[in-house]
């Protein structure tokens, strides 16, 4: 039997973010000094995966909550843009690389996972191409710098859940969000707006198209804020907002609502919001031909 590490290197890394290790540090430190630590520790966050010219600043608010002191396990929840997925899926690796450092997966989680018969396995070749856990993993690696050596974390592709699916996955990750050592990232830009998209909805009564964006998303943020997954679900299937992260929010706010049931008290809040590009016209595209959308937003949930 092999004892062979196996890696996924930063696919992203040169493209997306720089590959200098010491720019990389500066410049998120750079974002991140910028912001306040007002929500401390945070339970959850969700941040943005666009390429950081456009949502770096953006993510400096959730990332700033995070406690790297009493952090110890970190799951990274991104949706499938390559790939479909009527479940979930798991690395195939040890490690994922970071122009900062290395960070180590949590084999004994994987291993409790794989038990349940609800995950399916990523090839190298899609962990690689998919940017939405990646894009998480530099700022990961700079929020936890001065415990690098005392956490793992646990990488979770979402793929197109049925919301029966959404309940089941909160279900299970529930107990891991129960534990104050664990932290949950969930991956997510809001609305991808244009013809390139399919998606062109807009409120006249708002003003310029990138303003029916901002009312649009913002609608459904105050509705995650409220925690409930059904109303978010019916918010979706009625305005059919293009929020890649949807699966990964609707598995966490499953999960919260198990928590409450048990008479846990949670709340959240968003910290910030910011568009890639202020659509004008209908020629216009809401990623400035980036793969992830205009709109980033950053927020954070913790115990009460």
């Amino acid at each position: 039997m092999s004892n062979r590490v196996l890696c996924r290197e930063a696919s992203h890394a040169g493209s997306w973010y720089t590959a200098s290790g010491p720019q990389l540090s500066a410049q998120l430190e750079g974002w991140l000094s910028q912001v306040q630590s007002t929500k401390r520790p945070a339970r959850a966050i969700i941040a943005p995966h666009a390429g950081y010219t456009y949502c770096g600043s953006c993510a400096a608010h959730a990332y700033k909550q995070v406690d790297p002191s009493i952090t110890r396990r970190i799951f990274i929840l991104g949706p499938s843009h390559h790939v479909p997925l009527s479940r979930c899926a798991l690395s195939s690796v040890d490690i994922y690389r970071t122009p900062l450092y290395d960070l180590r997966i949590d084999q004994k989680v994987y291993a409790d996972l794989w038990k349940t018969g609800m995950f399916e396995r990523m090839s190298l070749q899609t962990d690689e191409d998919e940017h939405s856990i990646e894009m998480h993993l530099p700022y990961t690696a700079k929020a936890m710098e001065s415990h690098k050596d005392e956490f793992t974390i646990v990488p979770v592709l979402v793929g197109a859940l049925s919301e029966t699916k959404e309940q089941e996955f909160g279900k299970l990750f529930s107990k891991y969000l129960a534990d104050p050592c664990n932290l949950f990232v969930v991956s997510s830009d809001f609305c991808h707006w244009g013809q390139r998209f399919r998606y062109s909805y807009y409120d006249e009564s708002q003003g310029e198209i990138y303003r029916s964006i901002e009312h649009l998303d913002k609608m459904g943020m105050s509705i995650i804020e409220q925690l409930d997954p059904v109303s978010f679900s019916n918010y979706l299937k009625k305005y059919h907002n293009t929020i890649c992260g949807r699966h990964p929010i609707g598995v966490l706010l499953n999960a919260i609502t198990e928590l409450q049931k048990n008479g846990m008290n949670m709340s959240f809040s968003f910290l910030n919001y910011a568009q890639s590009s202020q659509c004008r016209n209908w020629q216009d595209s809401s990623d400035k031909g980036r793969k992830a959308g205009v709109s980033v937003v950053t927020s954070k949930n913790q115990w009460l």
